[in-house]
């Protein structure tokens, strides 16, 4: 089967992809806004519901105890979310009490930015969110969730919240499956997709299972590769140069156990996501200036990973909160207009209408 080779609006070829990077219309769902930058008094509503500031909230907290024994010996940058986990289930009353504690005003700044997204034009008639994000992936992370939900819904009582199904490791791969029409895919057994985030690269081969569920219910991340780079600070060579030794390895792996790949990567990435793959906005904290009008992702890793499967590679790149929500996808076929935020290094968010919710 051979490659689509598509053009973009402008005529020029952008890592052959059969869709605009970054499109607002995907085949199954419109994406209404994503990366949306909403400011209250305090200013960006970002900064206010991330990892870090939850850490800080932690922080601030123990300091009210400057006076007498911290109730909690470790420093809290050194606190992994399983030990935080330990100590709001299992921790000395004091511990648990301050981890709580934390979790409650994490909880609001999470309730007041969804608020404040309510009231945009995108998110108006959104009726289910999901949460995803390393933030999510523990007990402290779903219990903010569960209450900020209770705090949204004293606002819109038919709003509902929940955390991302899927692992969010994985979901940020599963979501490139739903980047282009699901016909592209049909001779293949799995789509190659990289998440590129502020602290890792994440890349994946994303077995479709469509013979068991055209509507890839039943798709899961076969095998991943996570690199760290945020413990070794690359410039942006060796970071992308990094990211072509781990495709190349997982698509080598995947070959070799009888997999048939298709010639597709799917990208999420931060960022605002121009429709010839140039990124502005939001690319912060990744390895060097990935916003400069000389550095395209798409190019360097279609230039990387030519072909598979003896096709021409299309890359196909997103923003980031965009392809976590597409995880979501199928399983949002009962409501018209839903939502994902994700809290992770930072806060992403995007909102999605339905296509059929036209009909």
């Amino acid at each position: 089967m051979s490659a689509p080779k598509a053009e973009t609006a402008n005529g020029s070829r952008s890592g052959g992809a059969p869709i605009a990077h970054g499109a607002r219309q995907l085949p199954k769902v419109y994406v209404e806004d994503y990366s949306a930058d909403i400011r209250d008094g305090e200013g960006f509503f970002g900064e206010k519901a991330s990892s870090g500031v939850f850490r800080d909230l932690i922080d601030e907290l123990r300091n009210q105890w400057a006076d007498i024994e911290d109730p909690i010996a470790t420093p809290t940058e050194r606190l992994s979310k399983k030990t935080i986990d330990q100590l709001l289930q299992e921790g000395e009353p004091r511990e648990a009490a301050l981890i709580h504690s934390a979790v409650e005003k994490f909880a609001q700044n999470l309730s007041s930015v969804t608020s404040l997204l309510m009231k945009t034009r995108a998110w108006q008639g959104v009726k289910r969110i999901a949460v995803g994000g390393g933030f999510r992936q523990s007990r402290v992370g779903e219990l903010v969730i569960g209450r900020a939900e209770i705090l949204v819904r004293g606002e819109y009582d038919d709003v509902e919240m929940a955390p991302i199904r899927h692992h969010p490791d994985e979901a940020g791969l599963l979501g490139c499956a739903h980047l282009a029409p699901s016909w592209i895919f049909r001779a293949y057994d799995c789509i190659v997709a990289v998440d590129i985030g502020g602290s890792n690269f994440r890349c994946g081969l994303v077995e479709l299972n469509q013979e068991k569920a055209a509507d890839l219910t039943k798709a899961r991340v076969w095998k991943s590769d996570l690199w760290r780079h945020a413990n070794e600070e690359p410039d942006r060579e060796q970071a992308v140069e990094k990211l072509g030794d781990m495709l190349r390895e997982l698509i080598s792996e995947g070959e070799k156990k009888g997999k048939t790949i298709a010639p597709f990567i799917g990208i999420g990435c931060p960022g605002t996501v121009l429709e010839n793959g140039a990124l502005e906005g939001g690319t912060l904290n990744l390895p060097g200036d990935w916003a400069s009008p000389d550095f395209s992702i798409v190019e360097r890793v279609a230039e990387l990973i030519p072909s598979i499967d003896e096709h021409e590679t299309i890359v196909t790149l997103h923003n980031d909160a965009v392809v976590q929500g597409l995880s979501e996808l199928p399983f949002m076929q009962d409501v018209p207009k839903w939502a994902v935020l994700t809290i992770g290094t930072g806060l992403g968010n995007a909102s999605f209408r339905n296509r059929d919710a036209d009909a």
